[in-house]
Formats: structure tokens, C-alpha cells, sequence
């Protein structure tokens, strides 16, 4: 075969290719357009969600920010000096308590954002410092629930503590083991068992702490959560890192 009649062959075979494709895309012309009106509109729609939650988002960052000022407000005796133009609350009850309504609104009306969910922990957080332990128990728990496992262990911390202060230490040993079973960024296995040996100290179980300590020491010597585990089976020892006089 000659050099001529091979070009012609490839000639011939791209143009049955390109033929076939032209006659492809004819055939499928009307569902082509519209798959690909259909790609282009949900492009549209992605772009413009996007713009959308991006502001819901700068927002929600406010509406927390301020939640947050009024949460770190200070707390003025009666009587106290306070400085003109400061604002002042006269206990930590009154002040979770009008944290606790900025901080929901945020949450309610901006949950899908970061700021939102961050908002709904703050929340349970004032619930309990105001005294609703009710309604604190229920939102922290929703907050255990979430899919943020740093944001979660932070909840299931705050309601570990809950239970204790309302005489359910059973149910904050459960969530104690959880976290050390699952630990996390926010809460390290550490955290979870020094708040463990602190319950059963309170609970006047001293041999039962020292067992938490020591399985802290053997397993973190030289971390924080361990230091503190060694200097609690021996008080008397000097503190890591300190120098002899």
C-alpha cells in the first residue's frame, strides 16, 4: 500500500469519525441543549447559594461577636464604682441569661453557619449558668450530635458536668469513657480522665481515682494530662521541670 492510498484511508477514517460524531450529536441535539441547560442553571443556582450563605455567614459572625460582648460583660457588686458608659451586670445568672437569648437568635436564624453552631453550644453553656438545667441538657445534647466532633466532645464535656452537678455521676462517668474512647482536638483522652479521677475523688473513691491516675501516667508521662496525674499520686514530689534550690 502506497503512501497516497494510506492518507487516504486515514483521511477517509476521520472523516467517518467526525461524520459519525455529526450525526451523533444531531440525533441527541434536544437532549444535549437540555442537559445543558440544566448544568448551566444548577451552576447559576450553586454560584448564587453560594453568595448567599457567604453573607449569612459575615452575619452570623456579627450576631455572635455580639453575643460574645455581652456574655463577657463584667459583673458589678452593688455598690461598685463602674465607669461611666460601662455596662455592668449584677450577677452571672442575669448575664447568661441575656447572653443566652442572643446567642439562641444566632443559632436560629443562622444554624447551617459555623457562627451558628458555635452559637447553639454557647447556648447550653448559659442554660446552664443561668440554672435551666432542663433546657441546657437539651441543647448540649443536641450539640453532642453533631458531625463537628471537636464542637461534639465540647458539648458532651459541658454535659459530663451538668450531670455532676445535678447528682447524676453514673451518666458523667459514661460520657467521661466516651471521650477517652473518641478523643478529640477540643478534648484529648487526657482531659476526660482527669475530669474522671476528679469525680471519684468528690465521690470519696480515692482508690478508684489513683487507678485513672496512674493509667494517665503510664500513657502520657511527659504530656500535660500526665504530669498532672504523677503529681497527684505524689503530692510531695517537686513539680516536672522544677529546679532545686
Amino acid at each position: 500500500m502506497d503512501q497516497q492510498t494510506r492518507q487516504a484511508l486515514k483521511h477517509d477514517q476521520f472523516v467517518d469519525t467526525a461524520q459519525h460524531g455529526l450525526e451523533w450529536a444531531s440525533e441527541n441535539r434536544r437532549p444535549l441543549i437540555l442537559v445543558g441547560s440544566i448544568v448551566g442553571a444548577l451552576i447559576i443556582l450553586f454560584a448564587i447559594a453560594a453568595v448567599i450563605f457567604n453573607q449569612r455567614s459575615e452575619k452570623a459572625e456579627i450576631a455572635f461577636g455580639e453575643a460574645m460582648q455581652t456574655y463577657q460583660t463584667p459583673i458589678a457588686a452593688p455598690g461598685q464604682q463602674v465607669p461611666p458608659g460601662v455596662k455592668t451586670f449584677a450577677s452571672s445568672g442575669e448575664r447568661a441569661k441575656a447572653a443566652n437569648q442572643l446567642f439562641l437568635n444566632v443559632a436560629n436564624s443562622y444554624g447551617m453557619t459555623s457562627s451558628g453552631k458555635l452559637a447553639r453550644y454557647f447556648a447550653g453553656l448559659t442554660y446552664v449558668e443561668a440554672g435551666e438545667n432542663s433546657q441546657a441538657e437539651s441543647t448540649l445534647k443536641d450539640v453532642a450530635g453533631s458531625w463537628n466532633s471537636d464542637l461534639s466532645s465540647l458539648a458532651k464535656l459541658a454535659l459530663a458536668q451538668l450531670y455532676r452537678q445535678s447528682g447524676r455521676d453514673a451518666q458523667a462517668i459514661e460520657v467521661y469513657n466516651d471521650l477517652t474512647a473518641h478523643p478529640s482536638t477540643s478534648v484529648p483522652a487526657g482531659t476526660a480522665q482527669l475530669q474522671l479521677a476528679d469525680l471519684y475523688e468528690a465521690e470519696n473513691k480515692p482508690e478508684m481515682a489513683k487507678k485513672v491516675y496512674a493509667q494517665l501516667k503510664d500513657k502520657d508521662a511527659k504530656g500535660p494530662a500526665g504530669m498532672i496525674a504523677a503529681q497527684k499520686l505524689n503530692p510531695s514530689a517537686a513539680p516536672a521541670g522544677a529546679v532545686a534550690q
